[in-house]
C-alpha cells in the first residue's frame, strides 16, 4: 500500500495494519516519508510569499497605520492571534514581511492598565470591549517576539517591547485568573470561533460577564458561547497563560533582567500545577475545560497547548498524545481535526471550528511535540500536514483558511489566497521539517 492509498482510504485500524502500524508505533512516530517534490515545493512556496506580499497595507499616508505591515488579510482589521503566528513564517523574510510593525500596531494601542485588543479596525479603534473576554486572542505577542528573535538575534527589540508584554500579562493575570489559579475566556475570544464551550444541556444562567457591543450595526454576537465566560475555566487560555510566562522568564533573561526572570517562572509553574490539579481526567488520559468546578468532558484541540506550555508531566504525556493520533480523533484523513471525529458535533468537511484543520494549531501541535521530546512525531505531522496542503495547492493553484480532515480539499468555510497564517505551510514547514 502506499501513501496515496493511504489517505484515500483513511487511517482506519486496519490501514495501519496493513502499513505494518500499531496505534503505538504511530504515537512514536514510526510513518512513512510523506514527500514533496522540489519543484512543487518550490511553486508553493513562492505563492505562499507573493500573496503574503500582496497584502502588506498601511504607511505613509495612512493616519491609523503609518507604517507598512504584513496583514492577516481576513478584513480590512486586525487580529492578534493572526499576527503572531505569521511571525512564525515572516520571521524567514522580514525584508519584505514587516511582521514587526504588525506586532507594534498592537503595542502602540495598549492602554494604560495593560489591556490590548485582540481586534482593531481599519481606524485603529478597538472593536471589542474590554470588560470582555471575547476581546482577549490566544496572548502570543511574547512568542511572537521570541520567533522573530530565532532569526534576527535582535535584543534591542525585545528590550522595547518587554514592558508592553510584562503590562498585558499583569492585565490578564488581574482580569480573567479566578481563586483555583485558572483562567475564564471566551470561545469567539479564544479564537476557536464556534466550538461548543459550555457544558451539555447547560442553559444561560445569566452569570457570565454581559457582552456590551461597540458596533452592533457591524457584528453581533449571539447564543450561548457568547454568555458562556466566567462559569468556567478553560484549559487553552490557561495553558497559554503558562506559556506567555514561560516566554517572558526566556526574554527576561535574555534582556539581563534575571529577578522577574525567577517570578515569571514561578507563575508558569503555578499555572501549570492549577491545569494539572483540576483538568486532568485520571479515567481518560486528557485534560478538559472545567463548568462549576466540573470537567466538561468535551475534547478539543485545545487541550494540547499543554505540551507546547510545557506543563504536562512526562508521565502523562503518551495518554495525551494517544489522543492526538488515534485516527477515530484527531489525527484524520488530513490531520489535525480541531474537533474529534468521535465527538456529537464534528463535520467531516471542516464546519469552520468544528472539524477544520488549521495552520496555527497544527503548528502548535508540532512545536508542542518538539518541545516534550518527540521529535519524531512531530517530524510525522509536519510532512504528512505540508503533503496535504500541497495536494490541495495542486487542486486549486492556492491556500486556504482551513482545511477539510476527511478529504483533500478547503474547508467549508474559507477564505482563499490565505497568507495569512497558512503561509505557516508552504514557508516554515518548508524551513524546518525539509
Amino acid at each position: 500500500m502506499n501513501k496515496r492509498q493511504f489517505l484515500q482510504i483513511g487511517a482506519s485500524a486496519a490501514t495501519l495494519a496493513a502499513l505494518g502500524l500499531s496505534r503505538a508505533a504511530l504515537a512514536q512516530g514510526a510513518a512513512t516519508n510523506w514527500d514533496v517534490p522540489v519543484e512543487l515545493r518550490k511553486r508553493m512556496y513562492d505563492a505562499a510569499l507573493a500573496i503574503a506580499k500582496a497584502k502588506v497595507r498601511g504607511g505613509p499616508g495612512n493616519a491609523a497605520y503609518p507604517k507598512p505591515f504584513v496583514d492577516a488579510a481576513f478584513s480590512p482589521h486586525i487580529f492578534a492571534w493572526d499576527t503572531c503566528f505569521i511571525a512564525s513564517y515572516a520571521k524567514y523574510d522580514i525584508a519584505d514581511l514587516p511582521i514587526a510593525n504588525a506586532l507594534d500596531n498592537f503595542y502602540a494601542r495598549q492602554d494604560a492598565d495593560g489591556f490590548i485588543c485582540r481586534e482593531y479596525d481599519a481606524q485603529g479603534r478597538p472593536f471589542w470591549p474590554k470588560d470582555h473576554p471575547v476581546s482577549i486572542n490566544p496572548p502570543l505577542f511574547a512568542f511572537a517576539e521570541l520567533e522573530l528573535f530565532s532569526r534576527s538575534k535582535d535584543l534591542g527589540r525585545l528590550r522595547a517591547t518587554y514592558t508592553a508584554h510584562k503590562r498585558f500579562f499583569d492585565f490578564l493575570m488581574r482580569t480573567y485568573r479566578m481563586d483555583d489559579g485558572l483562567f475564564f475566556s471566551d470561545a469567539l475570544g479564544s479564537g476557536m470561533d464556534n466550538i461548543p464551550r459550555y457544558p451539555d444541556g447547560w442553559t444561560d444562567d445569566h452569570a457570565g460577564v454581559v457582552l456590551h457591543n461597540l458596533y452592533p450595526k457591524v457584528f453581533t454576537y449571539a447564543g450561548l458561547n457568547a454568555v458562556w465566560n466566567r462559569q468556567g475555566r478553560s484549559v487553552d487560555f490557561s495553558a497559554q497563560m503558562a506559556l506567555f510566562a514561560d516566554n517572558l522568564r526566556t526574554i527576561a533573561g535574555l534582556i539581563g533582567q534575571h529577578d522577574e526572570a525567577a517570578g515569571y517562572a514561578r507563575h508558569h509553574a503555578d499555572i501549570g500545577r492549577a491545569i494539572n490539579r483540576h483538568c486532568w481526567s485520571e479515567q481518560d488520559g486528557f485534560y478538559y475545560d472545567l463548568g462549576y468546578g466540573q470537567q466538561i468532558r468535551r475534547k478539543h484541540i485545545g487541550m494540547f497547548w499543554t505540551m507546547l506550555a510545557g506543563v504536562v508531566p512526562p508521565k502523562r504525556l503518551d495518554r495525551l498524545i494517544g489522543h492526538l493520533t488515534d485516527p477515530n480523533q484527531f489525527w484524520r484523513r488530513f490531520p489535525i481535526a480541531n474537533t474529534p471525529a468521535d465527538a456529537p458535533d464534528f463535520n467531516p468537511a471542516g464546519g469552520y471550528w468544528k472539524g477544520g484543520v488549521w495552520a496555527p494549531t497544527n503548528y502548535m501541535i508540532i512545536r508542542g511535540l518538539e518541545r516534550v521530546g518527540r521529535r519524531v512525531l512531530a517530524r510525522k505531522l509536519a510532512r504528512q500536514y505540508y503533503w496535504c496542503v500541497a495536494q490541495v495547492f495542486l487542486a486549486t493553484g492556492t491556500f486556504w483558511e482551513n482545511y477539510a480532515p476527511d478529504a483533500l480539499a478547503p474547508g467549508n468555510i474559507a477564505q482563499k489566497d490565505f497568507c495569512g497564517w497558512t503561509g505557516i505551510a508552504p514557508v516554515a514547514l518548508f524551513w524546518e521539517y525539509e
